[in-house]
């Protein structure tokens, strides 16, 4: 497992590239904007140290950030989604978002902070029980 990045929610873009760049020195390492998904995704990390990440997400459209909701998830790279969810399984985790893509599979701690699962490299091909298992709760 390798740890990869963690999420928070941001109302504005602009205010916190100022903050988490200008004022705390972190880099622009990548940037996503969706149209379709209305909302835009930039990954910052300290020089040096690229691989572990902050994403900054911005959702278009106004919302209320309560409850925490700001923050986001843990992201962690597995070697094989699907055995690494069937052990989850097996010890008792639901699965909240399955890996139905090979690639991306939410699950949550005691706690509900949601913890989001990435295949290494290209998605495994669709596989059951996985490719037709509903998603399940919040994640």
């Amino acid at each position: 497992m390798k740890y990869l990045h963690t999420m928070v929610r941001v109302t504005s873009i602009e205010d916190s590239l100022d903050f988490y760049c200008n004022k705390l020195g972190l880099t622009q390492v990548n940037r996503y904007d969706s149209e379709e998904g209305r909302f835009t995704l930039v990954f910052l990390a300290a020089p040096g140290d690229e691989e572990a990440q902050v994403e900054l997400t911005h959702n278009w459209d106004p919302e209320d950030y309560d409850e925490g909701r700001n923050f986001g998830h843990l992201a962690y790279a597995v070697d094989n989604i699907y055995d690494t969810c069937q052990h989850l399984l097996d010890s008792g985790v639901t699965i909240n978002r399955p890996p139905r893509d090979g690639r991306m599979a939410f699950v949550r701690s005691p706690d509900n902070i949601s913890i989001e699962l990435l295949q290494k490299g290209d998605a495994l091909p669709a596989k059951e029980p996985w490719a037709s298992m509903e998603n399940t709760g919040k994640w």
